[in-house]
């Protein structure tokens, strides 16, 4: 099969792989027609992770069953379905109190698996023509007949769209309230997106790429550019000197200033300052247990300077991790299903898997209109099969 392979520091290639298979009984294996690219993808593509040499990507993934295995009930073949990025058993301590992000059974010697990813077990990603899904029955949720013409809006639940609603979740954003986000990446547009839907009163947005700060305008929010004026100092005028109820950090390790130079605590230490006293936080921007190829020394070993004396002093709360996405996805599915939503606002590109190196590089380099890339697989994969017909 045709798979989208790491082979180093920005360098990802379209290879001829063997292909995904059956391991165990509690295995399905799915034809991969839509996967996108993620942010948090750019980590392992920039070399700041120990990802391995060969590697598979893409853990935001949904596609075709075309196998079961013998132990699989609920799934069924030609079933469509999206798959949580989480990597989960459903039978763990961990996953029977909902933290499927954290389950014990998928990465030995870590909680929580992942496909396509550093340091989350052995599962290959799903930038690829199919893809194995491990202990189907739990992972895979089966999406309505009417996904099959939306699939730019489901594949959103893999982890985009739970992951930006998880930090409204753990910032505890409540009707009428106001929050702060930092970050119009596709994880705080959907933070921003979902706090709207909840029905914040006031939804402000940090960044200073034009691009992510129109569609923040269009979906609601207010806009805030951080490269003209201190964003603390433009949300505390627009809140009338108060400072948010709550903020979500939607940014992580890699925050840099205008200069492009990083500063691994700048957006959680501004998020402190742009919240007003016993406010909330949520934090799912990615901090890593270490960085070696960090500029900053502290962050070298997964350390940051932050402000906790500030912190304490306004008795703020902070909650911080991966989304368990199947916390959330089946309901964020019924709010596509029914017109409620439409999460495929945020894609701009929709390419064949083919184009997904050049893909990279555009996204990477965070051009303008590159907000959110989305790959079809099986469209490939059917233009080589009609080629191969066509010869034979």
């Amino acid at each position: 099969m045709k798979a989208l392979v790491y082979e180093g520091p920005r360098n990802v290639k379209i290879k001829n792989v063997p292909d995904a298979k059956m391991e165990k009984p509690t295995d399905a294996l799915v034809k991969i027609t839509t996967t996108n690219i993620c942010g948090s993808d750019l980590h392992m593509y920039e070399g700041r992770t120990n990802v391995e040499k060969g590697k598979i990507l893409g853990h935001e993934n949904l596609g075709e069953v075309i196998e079961v295995g013998k132990s699989v009930y609920r799934v069924k073949v030609g079933d469509l379905v999206c798959l949580p990025f989480n990597v989960s058993c459903g039978y763990c301590e961990n996953c029977e109190r909902g933290y499927t992000s954290a389950c014990l059974e998928v990465n030995p010697g870590k909680a929580g698996g992942a496909y396509g990813y550093a340091g989350m077990g052995p599962y290959e990603g799903g930038q690829a023509e199919f893809l194995r899904v491990p202990f189907a029955d739990f992972n895979c949720l089966v999406l309505p007949e009417e996904a099959e013409e939306k699939q730019n809006d489901y594949v959103m639940l893999a982890d985009i769209w739970p992951t930006g609603y998880h930090a409204t979740e753990l910032a505890g954003v409540m009707p009428g309230e106001s929050v702060v986000i930092y970050g119009a990446g596709p994880v705080g547009l959907f933070a921003a997106y979902s706090a709207i839907i909840k029905g914040a009163s006031q939804v402000m947005v940090v960044d200073r790429l034009q691009d992510r700060l129109a569609l923040a305008r269009k979906i609601g929010a207010t806009p805030i550019d951080d490269s003209e004026s201190s964003p603390v100092d433009q949300v505390l005028e627009l809140t009338d000197g108060k400072g948010a109820d709550t903020g979500c950090e939607c940014v992580g390790y890699q925050a840099h200033d205008v200069k492009g130079h990083e500063h691994p605590n700048m957006t959680l230490n501004n998020l402190v300052s742009s919240v007003r006293p016993t406010g909330r936080l949520g934090v799912v921007g990615v901090f890593p247990p270490e960085d070696p190829k960090s500029p900053d020394s502290l962050e070298k070993e997964g350390q940051i300077a932050f402000d906790i004396g500030n912190f304490f002093d306004k008795g703020l709360t902070m909650g911080s991790g991966q989304c368990n996405v199947k916390k959330y996805n089946r309901r964020l599915s019924k709010l596509i299903e029914t017109g409620k939503a439409k999460p495929s606002f945020l894609v701009s590109h929709e390419l064949g898997l083919d184009e997904a190196e050049d893909a990279y590089k555009h996204f990477d380099a965070r051009e303008n209109g590159w907000t959110k890339v989305v790959l079809k697989p099986a469209a490939a994969a059917k233009c080589e099969r009609s080629r191969k017909a066509a010869a034979r």
